[in-house]
C-alpha cells in the first residue's frame, strides 16, 4: 500500500485527476532528464543540466571518482525527491491538492478519491 497524493486540475479545465506516489522513483533515479521531460519539470531538467556541466568542469580538480560519487548522490536525491518535485510542479501549474489516499496503485487511488468526492 502507498499513500498517494491527489491533485485536480482548476475549475473549468476538463481532466482527470493525478495521483502522486509517495515513494522512491527509479525513473528519477537511473534517468533523471527523463523524468523531469515526462512529468514537465523544466526547471529542474535545467538544474540538472546545470549540475552535470558543473560536474565535468569540476571533475578535474576533485578528481574522476569523487566527481562520480557526487553524481550518484544526486541521482539517488533526484529518486528520493521525486514525489515532491512532481507536487511541486503540479501546485505550480495550478493543480489543487484535494487530499491523501492509501492505495495498492495509483488507478484504485484515483477511483476511492472520485468515489469519495460524490
Amino acid at each position: 500500500m502507498t499513500l498517494y497524493a491527489i491533485f485536480t486540475p482548476r475549475p473549468g479545465k476538463p481532466a482527470a485527476p493525478v495521483a502522486v506516489p509517495e515513494k522512491f522513483s527509479l525513473l528519477a533515479a537511473l534517468l533523471p532528464p527523463v523524468f523531469a521531460i515526462v512529468h514537465g519539470l523544466w526547471l529542474e531538467l535545467i538544474a540538472f543540466i546545470v549540475l552535470v556541466v558543473a560536474l565535468v568542469y569540476l571533475g578535474d580538480w576533485i578528481g574522476s571518482s569523487a566527481t562520480a560519487w557526487l553524481y550518484v548522490a544526486f541521482a539517488l536525491w533526484c529518486g528520493l525527491a521525486a514525489a515532491s518535485l512532481r507536487r511541486h510542479g503540479l501546485a505550480w501549474r495550478g493543480w489543487s491538492h484535494r487530499g491523501d489516499v492509501v492505495a495498492p496503485n495509483a488507478d484504485l487511488a484515483r477511483l476511492s478519491f472520485l468515489q469519495a468526492a460524490r
